[in-house]
């Protein structure tokens, strides 16, 4: 990775102050009467168009339609800031029964809403093409043009509704249910494993998943034999899991006549599949790539194979912490090398309880940047361990983050990111602010070496792992659709067919490895995974743009205020980005390609 300066700045460490590291709710605490106020704007607006047809006419009475109903959409949702900030709190507090009995209501509450609501949207979808395509030319509705596309877009696939309210309101009992029985039963499970020292400590599931690429083989070997007995006991019960939820996706698919298993999860995320497909074949095509990065990374460890759960094991070390203000100050320096703007919204979530930095007992593990309506502030969740990887995820977030807010000038219907650009401004930041480190995080020449080769695994699994994982679920979704009913070891083939396809001779797949498809989440938010791998390609593309020149970091920011107001493929186009073309993907690739053998050499 060239760690190119794009311009020197200097800056005073005291400009930017990290002391406060829990959320700050106290300027967004909604008055206790918030639901009822939702309540009675959503009928408001329910009452005026339930009977009044004339929105589905005629384009000034759609376009009054519509600005009430984004209004209704940034100032109240349907749970307000009351519904923001409970999910926020049980992020601090999983298992509080209290909020999770809140959320239970509220959840309900929130689905007779949108069941009530459901009329305006499915109406205005199944209009006739004509009115369609009057509706698209009108010069009162450009503000709402792509809303309405992908509304029309997706109309071919409703069904009548209501039979679109029993789908809503059967998708928990027959989805979600099922995948946090999962969750829960993984969650709940603990080991002893070996330390160190040859003595045994009590650990959580999460904390055993934390220890398979620890440094001492020992300890990371005993995770990995007890990850495997949990997974064998619990296999079962994820054969049953996984076969319900994609019988269940393929009934609601054939209701909706959708021809493959990959379709809704496109139209969603506002992406033709030809496109995904086209990625997913360039990928595929060169997993020799990535065959050679591990059997490198192998040759560095000093091993013929590297065992499966040892596929992210480190290649050296990294002695050096990295504290929550120093990680701050990295961060701040990188953002603002960059502009001037990306700094100072960075500074306001640091100084402004934005951050909830420290890991907590019942907190959720992991990092995550959340925001919901257009009026609230985007909130951003931590582990911090002051390890350097610590460091990145809080670029990542941040990126998530500035993205967040720069959209904000998209009206409420336009505000949001498709699953198919949301990693693109995360690891376009995240990557910026790893050449910081390199350049002024104060490491040794051994240490930039082993972070060259974690950048390189970090991109290897964001890219070809999750190209592989998307192949997965192709395959699982067509064979149970060809036979009705997979077993766990036909699952595990599966699974495994493609991880070797993937990472090559030069990992050993021990017995035990064929059920890791067990607690990967992802395969329950069916075909999302290909996202990463398309983010971090694209973002590769806008980083390259902007070393050749800083004032492209204009184009960038037109990408990060667009949010849904156009496709991706358009937004794209206008940055000289053509996602459609083979070349693309494939330059980006070349790039991986390229930085392996540097390494290599």
């Amino acid at each position: 990775m060239a760690a190119t300066r794009l311009k020197c700045y200097t800056f005073a460490m005291s400009d930017i102050n990290a002391s406060k590291t829990s959320w700050d709710f106290t300027k967004i605490t909604p008055k206790d009467d918030e639901l009822e106020t939702v309540e009675s704007k959503t009928y408001a607006f329910i009452n005026t168009w339930k009977n009044d047809s004339s929105y589905l006419l005629d384009d000034q009475k759609l376009k009054q339609a519509l600005d009430e109903l984004e209004y209704l959409y940034a100032h109240y949702g349907l749970t307000g800031a009351t519904g923001y900030i409970l999910g926020l709190q049980i992020a601090l507090d999983q298992s509080n029964p209290q909020l999770l009995a809140k959320a239970q209501k509220l959840e309900d509450f929130a689905v007779t809403l949108s069941n009530d609501m459901e009329f305006f949207l499915h109406n205005l979808a199944m209009i006739d093409q004509g009115t369609q395509i009057k509706f698209l030319e009108s010069a009162n509705l450009i503000d709402y043009r792509h809303f309405l596309k992908r509304l029309f877009d997706k109309a071919k696939y409703l069904l009548s509704e209501p039979e679109e309210k029993i789908l809503t309101l059967k998708s928990s009992v027959s989805h979600g249910n099922w995948v946090h029985m999962t969750d829960s039963i993984l969650s709940k499970q603990e080991a002893e494993i070996k330390n160190e020292d040859g003595s045994t400590s009590l650990k959580s599931f999460s904390e055993i998943m934390d220890l398979l690429d620890h440094e001492n083989k020992t300890v990371r070997d005993s995770a990995a034999k007890e990850f495997n007995v949990i997974l064998d006991r619990w296999v079962e019960v994820g054969e049953h899991e996984i076969n319900s939820i994609v019988q269940n996706k393929k009934t609601n698919d054939e209701l909706r006549h959708m021809n493959r298993p990959d379709l809704s999860s496109h139209i969603r995320d506002d992406i033709d599949p030809s496109v995904v497909d086209t990625m997913v074949s360039v990928v595929t095509q060169n997993f020799d790539i990535s065959h050679e990065f591990y059997k490198t990374k192998a040759q560095m460890l000093k091993v013929d194979k590297l065992a499966y759960h040892e596929r992210n094991l480190q290649v050296g070390t990294i002695t050096k912490d990295f504290s929550y203000q120093k990680s701050v100050e990295l961060v701040y320096q990188a953002f603002l090398h960059l502009d001037a703007e990306f700094a100072e919204i960075f500074k306001g979530y640091v100084e402004n309880g934005h951050i909830d930095v420290f890991p907590k007992k019942g907190k959720s593990s992991g990092a995550f940047c959340a925001h919901d309506l257009k009026k609230l502030p985007t909130f951003v969740l931590l582990n911090h361990t002051n390890k350097l990887q610590n460091v990145l995820t809080l670029a990542h977030e941040a990126g998530h983050g500035i993205n967040n807010e720069l959209m904000r000038t998209q009206n409420a219907l336009n505000f949001g990111t498709p699953l198919s650009t949301a990693e693109v401004a995360s690891t376009f930041f995240e990557d910026f602010v790893l050449e910081e480190l390199l350049i002024n995080g104060g490491l040794t020449n051994a240490e930039i070496k082993t972070i060259h080769m974690q950048k390189l695994n970090d991109d290897i699994s964001t890219i070809f792992r999750q190209v592989a994982a998307y192949n997965v679920e192709k395959e699982l979704h067509t064979k149970i659709r060809e036979v009705g009913y997979v077993s766990k070891e036909q699952i595990g083939e599966i699974f495994i067919t493609h991880m070797r396809a993937y990472m090559g001779g030069a990992v050993d797949y021990n017995p035990g490895s064929q059920n890791w498809w067990l607690y990967w989440g992802h395969f329950r938010s069916f075909f999302y995974v290909y996202s990463y791998a398309s983010g971090l390609l694209i973002s590769k593309a806008l980083q390259k743009m902007v070393r050749q020149d800083k004032k492209n970091i204009e184009l960038v920011k037109e990408f990060l205020r667009a949010g849904r107001s156009k496709s991706p493929k358009d937004i794209f186009l206008e940055l000289g980005i053509n996602i459609e073309d083979k070349a693309f993907w494939q330059n980006g690739v070349d790039e991986i390609r390229g930085f392996l053998n540097q390494i290599a050499d």
